[in-house]
């Protein structure tokens, strides 16, 4: 096997993991809802996440024999888990928490543009006109996708204080996949996603502390320990890790671009299982987007 055909069986294995991870991640936000009705949002982020390491962890040992990174490297790798776990997470749960699906889903469709944005600011990858165009094509699939779904965007006070805090989530998780490109040359997706998550967990657990001895546990039932089960081990542990694999063997913009393909997943999930319609605008919304992650993965 040549070293051109070598190369496209692997885009294409990275291409199937970053579909499955769009399956995870677009379920994963409804879970997050369900689950918050057991959980305060910081007692679940604290034990999700605190599970998430402990899985990693075992992981990285039983795999790559060694959890250790260079010592020149732990001011970057604390920097990284600190914006893409700690900071991020603490925006993203409590803003989603305070608004609406609409808004919320709206705002994180932005996450290509500002990692495209990002990365060539920072001059981590070069992002042709071409590739604006794709980017740009499937915004607008996903918005009308949004839109003609009929979830109200609000424009009330609570609205518009999550609204920020997703925002303000959203510009990290950006600056958190293209930072963390310099490192994935020289570590595996795994040992970066594992070693970022479990440095950030700690402000996470001591940010909990109040609600942790507040929390009824008696109200939490199998439902909301299959909800952080689920949102533990597939969307952060599993999901994060395919991310990275995106991020190291295609860059962050594209990789990026499959968050559009949540959006349609989570549509067409809805049309099929819970007997939901599906809009005209919807229809061409979602093929504007796959329209624009199609040849975004075909773009050099």
């Amino acid at each position: 096997m040549s070293a051109d055909e070598l190369k496209k069986q692997k885009n294409l294995q990275v291409d199937l993991m970053l579909i499955g991870m769009s399956f995870i991640w677009g379920l994963n936000f409804t879970v997050i809802k369900s689950t918050l009705n057991y959980f305060s949002p910081m007692v679940f982020n604290a034990i999700r996440f605190t599970a998430a390491s402990l899985l990693l962890l075992a992981i990285l040992k039983l795999k790559e024999k060694s959890i250790k990174i260079d010592g020149k490297d732990v001011k970057q790798f604390l920097l990284l888990a600190i914006i893409g776990n700690s900071l991020y997470q603490f925006l993203f749960i409590n803003g989603i928490s305070c608004t609406t699906a609409g808004n919320s889903s709206l705002i994180l469709a932005t996450t290509p543009i500002f990692v495209a944005l990002l990365g060539s600011v920072t001059g981590v990858e070069k992002i042709g006109r071409r590739f604006w165009q794709y980017i740009t094509l499937s915004f607008i699939g996903v918005s009308m996708i949004i839109i003609g779904s009929g979830k109200p965007l609000a424009l009330t006070i609570q609205s518009l204080i999550g609204d920020m805090l997703i925002l303000a989530g959203t510009i990290c998780w950006s600056a958190y996949t293209v930072l963390s490109k310099p490192l994935l040359n020289r570590y595996s997706p795994l040992k970066l996603t594992t070693v970022t998550i479990t440095l950030g967990t700690p402000p996470l657990i001591i940010l909990a502390i109040p609600y942790l001895l507040t929390q009824n546990w008696n109200m939490v039932g199998a439902w909301g320990w299959l909800g952080l089960a689920y949102s533990s081990c597939l969307a952060v542990a599993i999901g994060y890790t395919i991310w990275y694999s995106g991020v190291s063997h295609v860059g962050g913009a594209k990789t990026s671009m499959y968050e559009y393909l949540i959006t349609v997943i989570a549509v067409a999930a809805a049309w099929l299982l819970l007997n939901e319609t599906m809009t005209l605008i919807q229809l061409l919304g979602a093929t504007l987007t796959l329209t624009g992650l199609y040849f975004s993965r075909k773009h050099k």
